[in-house]
């Protein structure tokens, strides 16, 4: 004998139906809210640089104003070590939800993988770039007690001198050891973690000279505690009128520091979009152009696309450079 669906099992059928239905779209639009509700809490900003130095004070700032648009605290978290890579590595390997993101320095992708081995190196492809930040000349400046008053000074020394630079596989190193090779002046490399140890070493007299960021070394500079010899932008500084450029000398080292804001790769599009906006509005804002104006930051505030296309052309840029030379940044040869 058939047995005909009653109508109590043919609507239970079609209420589980629709309590389906339901919970997946309720999943769906669950997924939809979690992005609209970004950021659902704190948003930690780490930095692969000691606190006080340029990269630090830059992610301050900007997190200062990018906290107060998008609603929730941006904490920065010092985590120095390995020119930012320990910390960049640990950030890639975070939960791509944008609640973790990294202040990326140009120098780690540009010329950190020249110094090190491929496992230690940061791929810019394991990252989503944000936007980039700023660009950050160079300045070369001698101790009080090495007596040098210009480059000249240092290449007529013929004696080995002692450099401090902001860690293997920067800017800084790069800078310097490429404008000796060029200069025949032998010198010995003490790496620190960043611009500020680099900096208190030279006042210290416990290195002769130090490559680091002109914000960085300006309060010294007018203070009379260090002398500048060189800058190593392309045209002299507009900061520092009276101090020639390394190509101005007759060498050809055109080095700056670039940064930029990352997230672990595969952040949503929704929340990246949310942050760049967040970092927009703070571009815009009197405090932030006023921060780049004290610390003698030049602008670059462009794209993550653009970033990436800039900062690979850079790094082929710095590998010819140091094949050129036939330069070691790691000292193994």
């Amino acid at each position: 004998m058939k047995h005909f669906p009653t109508r109590r099992s043919v609507l239970g059928a079609a209420s589980a139906i629709t309590l389906l239905a339901m919970t997946a779209c309720g999943n769906v639009a669950g997924g939809q809210s979690k992005t609209a509700e970004y950021p659902s809490g704190p948003i930690n900003l780490t930095v692969g640089q000691a606190a006080g130095g340029s990269t630090d004070l830059i992610a301050r700032a900007l997190a200062e104003g990018a906290s107060k648009t998008l609603g929730k605290p941006m904490p920065v978290v010092n985590k120095p070590g390995a020119n930012g890579a320990l910390a960049t590595k640990e950030v890639a390997g975070k939960p791509a939800d944008g609640q973790e993101l990294v202040l990326l320095t140009a120098s780690l992708i540009t010329i950190t993988p020249l110094a090190v081995s491929a496992d230690e190196a940061v791929n810019i492809d394991d990252l989503d770039i944000i936007a980039g930040l700023s660009q950050d000349d160079y300045v070369l400046v001698a101790s009080p007690g090495s007596g040098f008053k210009s480059f000249k000074d240092v290449t007529d020394a013929g004696r080995n001198v002692t450099f401090g630079t902001t860690g293997v596989g920067t800017g800084s190193q790069l800078a310097q050891t490429v404008l000796f090779k060029q200069a025949n002046v032998t010198g010995t490399d003490i790496p620190f973690d960043s611009g500020k140890p680099a900096l208190t070493a030279a006042l210290g007299n416990q290195v002769e000279l130090a490559t680091i960021q002109l914000g960085e070394a300006m309060p010294q500079i007018k203070a009379g505690k260090v002398s500048p010899l060189l800058v190593f932008s392309e045209e002299r500084n507009s900061f520092l009128p009276d101090t020639p450029t390394a190509k101005e000398a007759g060498y050809d080292v055109p080095v700056a520091q670039y940064r930029a804001v990352a997230a672990p790769k595969g952040t949503p599009q929704e929340v990246k979009d949310k942050l760049y906006g967040a970092f927009q509005e703070t571009f815009k804002s009197d405090a932030y152009k006023e921060f780049n104006e004290k610390n003698m930051l030049t602008p670059k505030e462009i794209s993550g696309e653009e970033v990436v296309t800039e900062w690979k052309g850079y790094a082929a840029k710095y590998k010819e450079l140091v094949e050129k030379y036939d330069i070691s940044l790691s000292g193994n040869k």
